[in-house]
């Protein structure tokens, strides 16, 4: 960006729903020894005019490279905290595509280790540049 440009104004976001992926995340012992499924979300704000005026995929981010980049994080690194692994995906998405302005990120734990009924624990967080 150049000296004395505002930055732009997200005017549009893309938006990733129940993407599923294998991890190895939590604090205790039993869920550090194998992989578990976990489901994210994900909306990544940017500027979508460019592409809605063009139709042409070289103006807007690619969500299948997003989808590849965040699945990534989930399947090759390790956290103890969903918070953590939050963060991560959210720093990943960021990288993917400078027009990226802003994400938000929501990770779930699809078998929480908790002794009731539970469909899913997570954490959502936002992230921006």
């Amino acid at each position: 960006m150049s000296p004395g440009r505002a930055p732009s104004t997200p005017v549009g976001r893309i938006e990733i729903r129940g993407l599923r992926a294998m991890g190895v995340h939590g604090v205790l012992p039993e869920e550090r020894s194998r992989a578990q499924p976990f489901e994210l979300d994900l909306d990544a704000a940017l500027d979508l005019a460019p592409a809605s005026a063009s139709d042409d995929l070289a103006d807007t981010v690619d969500y299948g490279a997003l989808v590849d980049a965040v699945a990534a994080v989930v399947s090759g690194s390790s956290f103890a905290l969903l918070e953590a692994l939050a963060g991560a995906v959210a720093s990943a998405a960021l990288a993917c595509d400078r027009r990226i302005e802003e994400v938000v990120v929501t990770v779930r734990k699809l078998r929480p280790p908790v002794p009731h009924p539970l469909t899913s624990a997570g954490v959502t967080l936002r992230a921006a540049r």
